[in-house]
């Protein structure tokens, strides 16, 4: 899109400036920056631009061309203001409309782009730039039969665009329209042979309906026409590999990492396809790479310990399936296994041991099979070693869950939920300390010296969380079970991953003392982790290339949507118990955030702060909601309070966005 709309856009807005700027007699700058926006100079152009802004301040379309010259920087945010300066000083000022709702698209912010678009329609709906781009954006909004309607108005005007047609196939492509999806890649085809995106597109559909000679054809030919297009490399090793030419598709993952050396989804399937052909040396490194790259996500450690067994460094394998475990403890396959290791390695009684807990692993993932939630989490006995497709997204988990960073390709993370956990009293405090007399003596009650309050991970070593847990178990064995008892149990059993039993022990105390706020809370951030741990061996999303130049690619990485709706409403029933309690609706924030409810999460990290003025964390998951919303100055100022309370993360993001203004 980037690429087809500057083009489509750019030299109508340079005649313009020349026109506008003359009679002020300042020809010399205007041909000098458009003479360094032709030679994509876009720094020097901003330079020049900022001279003539001097000059004159209220030359509209200085701001424009400079908005440009920022957009072609990848400065989204500084884009943004200059179109906004230029609309505001002339509210019928096209272009700008369209410019600021392309930024707007790429910085996710679809409401208002879609806004701008209708603006610009309004005010030219002769012209078919607006309808292009705004049927991008439906696209990726996933309006997909609006979106075919603009790129069929587009087409109307302008048939000699390649991309419309294909991204009007992936609408179609979207509605299960594979005839139409096939129909608009042959005439996205034949209207540019030399555009790799078509033959990408078109060989993908052939690639999912098993037609894998056709996908080769069309994956060569995307190659021939670009050699250093990853997706088609990529795509064309799935179908060597499917079609049993493992040595071809060995050359072609080669060749993508060649392109992308930090690419862990390319290492994690040559992996796996050393493997499969016995060469296990090489298999390893690859693997080594993938945990370097992704050191939080289990399959590395599952798929590596079957690599180790084969080589018979079954202490390697031993301790790879046990990292496994340690970050899924309900991964039934890994216990399968380990078990099998243990026995070779003459441990017969922890041979047992993994027997048994596999076999309660999958019998509770049987007994689970209606809920699709605990079926997707519960589910290992699977297999995994299956290429995984280009669109796979390969990661670990953390629940610093992430919004990406308006106009870059850095992640801000949220701080993570509060929650009663473990810690020593030694752990260092970040902000002041918020109190809260029905926190201090449910504390009491509990009579726990390790419990705290807290966002931060537990720092007791997880050997002696197991044996707490275990402490816990016998004591509910020897005595009457109480609902304190059953808390702290939950408190371990979350610490230690074991999400489903700590919510139904959660839920347990929860039937003995219903009205008690803090298990409400728990239980709630249990649910939330749950569903975040899930969201790392599920996490494939689909993604829509919007430009051909893969420099330039706007993506969509729409995910699978996962449910907080059972967390939510534990903090809904937290806020009814107790409505003066600043974590709740912290809490609440963080989680509507990430189901995509920012003006939500506004008003709840609003509330969190009236409660408690000095909520340095509130302050921060605020300002990163604000700049999400495009709000971007009260989110700063949001950050610079968070930093002022001592959240030294605030200064990063604060430098990030003093760096991108001129």
């Amino acid at each position: 899109m980037r690429k087809f709309i500057a083009v489509f856009l750019f030299l109508g807005a340079l005649s313009v400036g020349v026109r506008v700027h003359a009679q002020y007699n300042k020809e010399y700058f205007v041909w000098m920056g458009r003479t360094c926006m032709m030679n994509n100079d876009y720094r020097e152009a901003i330079r020049t631009l900022n001279t003539l802004l001097r000059f004159d301040a209220n030359a509209y379309e200085a701001y424009f061309l400079r908005g440009i010259a920022k957009y072609n920087l990848d400065d989204l945010l500084g884009a943004e203001a200059d179109f906004t300066t230029a609309i505001r000083k002339n509210p019928v000022y096209t272009q700008a409309y369209t410019y600021r709702a392309i930024v707007r698209s790429m910085l996710g912010n679809y409401d208002d782009a879609l806004q701008d678009f209708q603006e610009a329609i309004e005010l030219r709906p002769d012209l078919p730039g607006p309808y292009y781009s705004r049927g991008v954006t439906r696209l990726l909004n996933q309006q997909f039969r609006e979106a075919i309607e603009d790129f069929d108005q587009f087409i109307r005007q302008e048939n000699k665009v390649s991309e419309a047609f294909i991204y009007r196939g992936m609408s179609y492509l979207q509605l299960k329209d594979t005839t139409r999806a096939y129909d608009n890649y042959d005439t996205a085809i034949r209207t540019n042979r030399e555009n790799p995106l078509g033959y990408n597109s078109r060989g993908e559909l052939y690639l999912r309906q098993e037609r894998y000679d056709e996908a080769e054809c069309d994956f060569d030919k995307a190659v021939e026409c670009d050699s250093a297009y990853i997706p088609s490399f990529f795509n064309r090793a799935l179908v060597y590999a499917d079609t049993k030419r493992p040595m071809k598709a060995m050359a072609d993952f080669d060749r993508v990492i060649q392109l992308d050396s930090t690419s862990s989804i390319t290492y994690f399937n040559r992996a796996m396809l050393r493997s499969q052909i016995g060469d296990y040396n090489r298999a390893l490194a690859d693997y080594d790479k993938v945990a370097y790259y992704s050191p939080n996500n289990v399959l590395v450690f599952y798929n590596r310990a079957g690599v180790h067994a084969q080589l018979g460094e079954l202490e390697q394998a031993l301790a790879d399936y046990s990292e496994a475990i340690r970050l899924y403890p309900d991964f039934a396959n890994a216990y399968i296994y380990r078990g099998r290791l243990r026995e070779l390695l003459h441990d017969p009684q922890g041979a047992r041991q993994d027997r048994e807990t596999a076999q309660r692993k999958i019998a509770d993932y049987r007994s689970r099979l209606s809920d699709s939630t605990y079926s997707i989490y519960a589910d290992t006995t699977q297999r995994f070693d299956r290429l995984l497709s280009f669109d796979s997204k390969f990661s670990g988990s953390s629940f610093e869950r992430t919004v990406a960073r308006s106009g870059a390709q850095e992640e801000m993370r949220l701080l993570p939920l509060f929650k009663f956990t473990l810690m020593r009293p030694d752990t260092a405090l970040v902000a002041k300390p918020y109190h809260v007399q029905r926190a201090e003596d449910f504390k009491t009650r509990i009579g726990n010296e390790y419990l705290t309050l807290s966002h931060r991970e537990s720092n007791i070593p997880a050997d002696t969380l197991v044996l707490l847990d275990r402490t816990y178990m016998q004591r509910m064995k020897n005595e009457e079970t109480s609902w304190s008892l059953l808390f702290e149990r939950g408190v371990t059993q979350a610490l230690i991953k074991q999400y489903t039993n700590a919510v139904n022990t959660y839920s347990a105390a929860i039937e003995l003392n219903p009205t008690n706020p803090f298990l409400y809370l728990n239980r709630s951030t249990t649910r939330a982790e749950m569903i975040d741990f899930i969201s790392s061996l599920d996490n494939s999303y689909h993604r829509i290339t919007i430009d051909s130049d893969p420099a330039n690619r706007l993506n969509n990485t729409h995910k699978r949507t996962y449910s907080y709706d059972e967390a939510i409403a534990d903090l809904n029933k937290v806020v009814k118990l107790f409505p003066d309690f600043a974590y709740s609706y912290y809490n609440r924030a963080n989680l509507m955030a990430l189901s995509g409810s920012m003006p939500e999460a506004y008003e709840d990290y609003t509330k969190a702060i009236a409660l408690n003025p000095d909520f340095a964390e509130a302050y921060y998951n605020r300002g990163i909601v604000q700049i999400f919303m495009k709000d971007t100055r009260k989110g700063c100022l949001d950050l610079s309070k968070a930093g002022e309370l001592g959240i030294e993360e605030a200064y990063e993001i604060l430098k990030h966005y003093a760096t991108s203004d001129n």
